[in-house]
C-alpha cells in the first residue's frame, strides 16, 4: 500500500490540521451518517465531546468553530473561511444549528459541546465523540480520531483503528524508506517516477499534474495573503503579523528575489550582495504561511497546519531561486515530498498530540529536504539521505503552544525548519548518498522518542513555552 499524495496535502483551513480540521472532517461525517441513515429528522439534540490534546488546546486552535462548521456540513476544502467565525459566533448567540445543513436544532455551546481538558481516549489523544438525541433516548453515537494531517479514524470497536489506504493496488507499493528505494533500484527509476506511476494507478496523469498545480496555485495565493495581510493574530496574545513589513524591508535591501537591485540596508550603503539572502526569503515565505494559518486562512496540510510552512517556503526557493525551475519540477517536488510523508503517516505518526513537534515539524523538514535533493539532481540513496537528516535533527521536538494557540513558537519553528531543509538537501548532494542512520531507523527513533515524551510536552499547553513565558 501507499498513501496518495492528496491525502498527504489537502486544501483546508487553519489553524491546526488535528484539531481543525479533523474535528470539522469528523463532525461532517457524523451529521452524513444521519442523513444516509434516515436518522436527521429525529434528531432533537446533539452533544459533541472533545479529549486530550483536543479538549486541551481546542480553544485555541478553532476546534469549536471547526465542530459547529462540520456538523452543519461545511468540508475545509470550501469552507468560507472569512465567513465561519460569524456562523460560530450566530450558533453562540441563537442557540441554534443547522444539523448537516438541513435540520434545525436546538444548540447550546456552553453545553452541548464539551471539552474535556483532563480526560483522554484510550487509543489517541486526539479523539471526540458525537451522540444524537431524540428527546432523551440515543439515537446514534460515534467516536472518532484525529490522528494528524486532517487524517480521521472512526473507532471500529477494535481498540486500535488503523488508517486504510486508497486499496486502488498500484504498481509500486510501499511502507518503509527501504522498500521506497528498493523499487528505485530494481526499475532505475526517481522516487518521483515511482510517486507518479503510483498515483497514475488511481487517476489519469493528466489529472495528477493538475491536482499538484492547484495545490502549488492554493500554496502561492497563501503566501501573497500572507505577505499583504496586516493587524495582528486573534487568540490574545496580541502577536503582530510580521510577514508583510519583511517583505518590504527584503525588497528594499535585496531587491525581488536576492537579486541585489537596491542598496540600501537599514540607512547604510551596501556595495555587495548579501550571500544569505535567499533565506531571508525563505524565511518570509514560512511566516507569511503560519501567520495565514493562525488567522484561520485557506492553507495546505503539509502534512499538517502546524507545519504547513515549510514545503511551501522550500518550494519557494527552488522556483525562485535555483535556474530552470518549471512545473514539471513542482509536480516532482511535491511527489518525492508526499512519498516521504507516506512513510511517517503509515509506519510512524504525523501527530504532535501523539509525539511532540517532531512529528510536524521535523516530518516537514524531512519531506521538503528530500523532495529538494531530487529536484536538485539527486540521486534515490541522496533523497533518503537529506531526509533522513531533516529528522534526525529534530528529534526530541516538544509541542508547546503558548496558550493553546498555533501561534508561538509554531510560526518562527516553521522559518527555522525551512532553511534546515535547504541545509539538509544540500549537504546529502555533498555525499554518495551512504550514511549510519537509515530514514527508517531515524523514523523508529521518532516514534519511540515520542512515547518516551510527557504528556505536558504534546499539545497540551502544560509545559515549555506554554508555561515558562513572561507575560505582559
Amino acid at each position: 500500500m501507499s498513501v496518495s499524495v492528496f491525502d498527504l496535502f489537502k486544501i483546508g483551513i487553519g489553524p491546526s490540521s488535528s484539531h481543525t480540521v479533523g474535528p470539522m472532517r469528523a463532525a461532517r461525517r457524523f451529521a452524513a451518517e444521519l442523513t444516509a441513515d434516515d436518522t436527521l429528522t429525529r434528531v432533537r439534540r446533539v452533544k459533541a465531546e472533545l479529549f486530550g490534546s483536543l479538549g486541551a488546546t481546542g480553544h485555541g486552535h478553532g476546534s469549536v468553530g471547526a465542530v459547529l462548521g462540520g456538523l452543519e456540513g461545511e468540508d475545509p476544502e470550501t469552507v468560507d473561511t472569512t465567513a465561519s467565525p460569524a456562523r460560530t459566533a450566530e450558533i453562540r448567540q441563537t442557540h441554534r444549528l443547522r444539523l448537516d445543513g438541513r435540520h434545525e436544532i436546538d444548540f447550546d455551546v456552553d453545553e452541548d459541546l464539551v471539552l474535556h481538558r483532563r480526560r483522554s481516549l484510550p487509543f489517541h489523544p486526539n479523539g471526540m465523540t458525537f451522540t444524537a438525541y431524540a428527546a432523551d433516548d440515543v439515537l446514534v453515537e460515534r467516536t472518532y480520531y484525529s490522528i494528524g494531517g486532517g487524517f480521521v479514524l472512526d473507532d471500529d470497536g477494535s481498540g486500535h483503528p488503523v488508517l486504510q489506504p486508497d486499496p486502488t493496488p498500484v504498481p509500486f507499493p510501499f511502507r518503509t524508506g527501504t522498500e521506497l528505494l528498493i523499487h528505485c533500484a530494481n526499475t532505475g527509476l526517481s522516487i518521483s517516477e515511482i510517486a507518479l506511476a503510483n498515483e497514475s494507478a488511481r487517476r489519469p496523469e493528466a489529472d495528477v499534474r493538475a491536482g499538484l498545480l492547484r495545490i502549488w496555485r492554493v500554496m502561492v495565493e497563501c503566501v501573497e495573503n500572507g505577505c499583504t495581510t496586516t493587524g495582528v493574530l486573534p487568540g490574545g496574545l496580541k502577536v503582530r503579523r510580521r510577514a508583510p513589513e519583511l517583505h518590504q524591508r527584503v525588497l528594499d535591501e535585496v531587491g525581488p528575489f536576492g537579486s541585489g537591485t537596491a542598496t540600501q540596508n537599514s540607512g547604510d550603503v551596501i556595495d555587495r550582495i548579501d550571500p544569505l539572502a535567499a533565506m531571508d526569503w525563505v524565511t518570509l515565505w514560512a511566516l507569511a504561511v503560519n501567520e495565514e494559518n493562525a488567522s484561520g486562512g485557506r492553507v495546505v496540510t503539509a502534512p499538517t497546519n502546524g507545519a504547513a510552512g515549510i514545503i511551501p517556503a522550500v518550494l519557494h526557493y527552488a522556483v525562485r531561486f535555483v535556474p530552470g525551475m518549471g512545473d514539471d519540477d513542482i509536480i516532482r517536488f511535491l511527489l518525492v515530498a508526499a512519498s516521504l510523508g507516506s512513510i511517517y503517516q503509515q509506519t510512524a505518526s504525523i501527530s504532535g498530540a501523539e509525539v511532540g513537534c517532531q512529528g510536524e515539524v521535523g516530518t516537514a523538514c524531512s519531506m521538503a529536504a528530500g523532495a529538494l535533493a531530487e529536484i536538485l539532481g539527486g540521486t534515490p540513496e541522496q533523497v533518503e539521505n537529506a531526509a533522513e537528516i531533516g529528522m534526525e535533527h529534530h528529534l526530541g521536538l516538544t509541542c508547546d503552544p503558548v496558550g493553546g494557540l498555533v501561534q508561538i513558537p509554531c510560526i518562527e519553528r516553521n522559518a527555522v525548519a525551512s532553511v534546515k531543509a535547504i541545509t539538509a538537501a544540500r549537504l546529502a548532494l555533498h555525499g554518495d548518498g551512504a550514511h549510519t542512520v537509515s530514514l527508517d531507523k531515524v523514523i523508529k527513533t521518532m516514534m519511540e522518542t515520542g512515547a518516551d515524551m510527557k504528556t505536558k510536552y504534546k499539545e497540551t499547553a502544560r509545559g515549555g513555552l506554554a508555561v515558562n513565558i513572561v507575560e505582559c
